[in-house]
């Protein structure tokens, strides 16, 4: 299932890994156990936050997965379900028998 995960990170846990020069190794190492389609980067709320979507196969790849965002970043993360266009069309596409 294609998922939306949005993180926001804690001001000061960043700017500590900022500090530390550690941050690009850091990103590197989260960002890329998610394997995303896409991710963003900007502040949202007056926090620095990231978005990033990416195909989750199995709910149990939460734990691993944003275990380092809460420890590392002090995140608040939420994952959403969301589709690109070829999803929506396949599922508008199963509407035909709902309304017949």
């Amino acid at each position: 299932m294609r998922v939306l995960l949005q993180a926001h990170l804690d001001t000061e846990k960043t700017n500590d890994i900022i500090r530390s020069g550690k941050m690009p190794q850091v990103m590197q190492e989260i960002v890329g156990a998610f394997k995303p389609e896409s991710s963003y980067f900007t502040a949202d709320g007056g926090v620095r936050c990231m978005f990033l979507v990416f195909d989750m196969q199995d709910s149990a790849q939460m734990p691993p997965l944003t275990e380092p965002l809460f420890e590392r970043f002090g995140a608040e993360v939420n994952y959403t379900p969301v589709m690109n266009l070829e999803d929506v069309q396949k599922g508008l596409s199963q509407l035909s028998s709902f309304f017949s």
